[in-house]
Parts: C-alpha cells; sequence; structure tokens
C-alpha cells in the first residue's frame, strides 16, 4: 500500500510542476517491477484535482535549477500536502507526514506558487484515448496552446524519422496552418527505438508565415522542455499494428482535451480494409540484444520494460 501511495504522490509532483511526459513511462515501469499498474485512466483523475503550482520552463521563465533555489520540491509537497498520501515511507524511514512536519523553510512564491493561487488549475499533463490511441496517448497541456485543445484537422503523415527529416521543410509540402502533423514507426517496438523524436517541427514555410504552434501526433517521446500541442505515446504503436500505422494524408482526426479524446475519423469498415492490406513487421532480429529488445519491450502504457522483468511477465 505505501508504494501505491508513493507512486499516487510522485504524479501529483510530476503534475503539479507540469513535468516532463517521459517521467510517466518511468514511473509505470517501476510501479510494473513492483507489480503495480499504472493506468492512464488513473492519470487523469489525478490530473483533474492537482493544480499546476511551478512557474517552470517551457511555458514559464524558470529553470528546474531556480525551483531548487526557490524551496525544491519540499516547497511543493508542502503545498500540496492537502492532496497527499502523507501516511507513506520515505527514503528517510519517516512517513511524508513526519518530513512535512518539519520547519518549512524558504520558499519564492515567483517560482512555486500557493495552492490557492495555481498557475493552472489542473495538472500539465493529461491522458487521451479513442480510436487513435486505443491504449492511450499523452498530451502535456501546461505546454500546449489552449486553442488547440478542441480541435479537427486534416492529417499530414510523415511515416518515419527519415521521411520527416527529408519532406517537413520541402517548400512544396502540402500542409496547412490547421493540419494535424503525423509521424508514424517512432514507437517502442519500431526500428528507431522510441526516440525524442514527438517534437515534430513546424514546417519552415509555415514557420516562416509566423505559425507557433500546430497540432502533432506520434509514438514517440518528447523532451521536458519542448513546447507545443504535441500528442505523444500513441499506443498501440505503429510497429505493434496500433490505427496510427493506418493513418494516411488527407484523413480527418479529432482531439479533445476536455472529452480525453483522440479519434481518427474514418468507419470501421475502412480502418478494417486498410488494416487487411498492412503488411505485418516481418524483418525480425535474428540474434542479439536487437533480438531480445524485439521479443521483450513492452509498449509505453505499460513502461516500456523488459516484459521479462516486471513481477507479472505478459505470456506468448
Amino acid at each position: 500500500m505505501s508504494v501505491i501511495a508513493a507512486g499516487e504522490n510522485a504524479l501529483r509532483v510530476l503534475l503539479a510542476i507540469g513535468g516532463s511526459t517521459n517521467a510517466i513511462i518511468h514511473l509505470t515501469a517501476i510501479a510494473g517491477r513492483a507489480g503495480i499498474k499504472v493506468g492512464l485512466d488513473q492519470l487523469n483523475k489525478l490530473s483533474d484535482t492537482t493544480p499546476v503550482l511551478a512557474d517552470l520552463k517551457p511555458t514559464g521563465p524558470f529553470y528546474m535549477e531556480d525551483l531548487h533555489a526557490a524551496g525544491g520540491i519540499g516547497a511543493v509537497l508542502r503545498e500540496l500536502r492537502p492532496l497527499l498520501k502523507l501516511d507513506c515511507l520515505t527514503v528517510s524511514g519517516e512517513t511524508l507526514r513526519q518530513r512535512l512536519d518539519g520547519e518549512p523553510g524558504y520558499v519564492d512564491r515567483a517560482v512555486v506558487r500557493p495552492l490557492a493561487e495555481p498557475l493552472q488549475p489542473q495538472g500539465g499533463l493529461v491522458a487521451l484515448f479513442g480510436s487513435l490511441a486505443p491504449r492511450g496517448a499523452i498530451l502535456k497541456r501546461a505546454a500546449a496552446d489552449p486553442a488547440l485543445f478542441e480541435s479537427e484537422g486534416r492529417a499530414v503523415v510523415f511515416t518515419s524519422l527519415e521521411d520527416l527529416a527529408n519532406r517537413v521543410d520541402d517548400p512544396q509540402l502540402d500542409v496547412r496552418p490547421d493540419d494535424f502533423l503525423v509521424l508514424q514507426n517512432a514507437g517502442p517496438r519500431s526500428a528507431s527505438g522510441m526516440p525524442e523524436a514527438g517534437y515534430l517541427p513546424i514546417p519552415q514555410k509555415l514557420a516562416r508565415a509566423g505559425v507557433k504552434d500546430m497540432v502533432r501526433i506520434s509514438d514517440a517521446r518528447m523532451s521536458g522542455t519542448a513546447y507545443g500541442t504535441i500528442v505523444l505515446h500513441v499506443t498501440p504503436d505503429t510497429a505493434s499494428g496500433g490505427p496510427l500505422g493506418l493513418v494516411r494524408t488527407g484523413d480527418r482526426i479529432r482531439i479533445s482535451a476536455k472529452d480525453r479524446r483522440i479519434d481518427l475519423l474514418l468507419s470501421e469498415e475502412e480502418m478494417a480494409a486498410r488494416r487487411a492490406a498492412v503488411k505485418p513487421v516481418t524483418a525480425k532480429p535474428d540474434r542479439g540484444y536487437a533480438r531480445m529488445y524485439f521479443r521483450e519491450v513492452l509498449l509505453a502504457d505499460q513502461g516500456c520494460d523488459f516484459n521479462s522483468l516486471t513481477s507479472s511477465p505478459v505470456q506468448d
């Protein structure tokens, strides 16, 4: 129970500081080794009741070193105290309650806001589900343009990192500011192994015209300092046969942060026809670490850990 409580507290802190989407994967993997499932629906429940308190990059002016100087995570924890599980043990052997009962210390209110005066009323991360991400995807709404939270757009698809590099800045690329950029084959089971490639660049011809943000969707990861309306960790990923791999340029996609939805607006019949036409992944590595990785790696909603290292490995 203490492990579950500690995990929930960690998620609260992550949401309150507008932390990195990568932390969701790390916390899920840590919990998985202890036999605890971290569901993305639970993330949404916590996010609904955890305000953003730290004014950090990429939306605020401050860095993590400024948070440290402003009172650190201790200052954040003291503000979050009414929301935390205080009886769980900390690494010092004391309960969190005992730790927080100590001397409160210095707090710089320019960096860490009071719980009653948050920067944003809800947490910095939210999970989306729908026909494009049956097992979930992550939107860092603390670093996104709220005007795009409820939107629909035409997909402009890049089938790989190489395809993205070759075409995104092509002056002839058919792309408009209200389009959704989609990157496939960058998830945990892809040949690239889920790189921090989810921060798709704004095409140069749009950037020169003043476009600062647009919806970008992928099965990749992203740095915690990146800004934009970016949907990541789409699961199942392309290489696992997920719906992301069925998207074609010109398709319509709808996202709703309010409804926690991300949907590919195709009929079930069209989805089935495309799925039947997709060739399965056949280039499985023959030997070595690559073979072990391909066989063992779990998807983003399971922490991208190796299956055999979890407490309850999934049997083939």
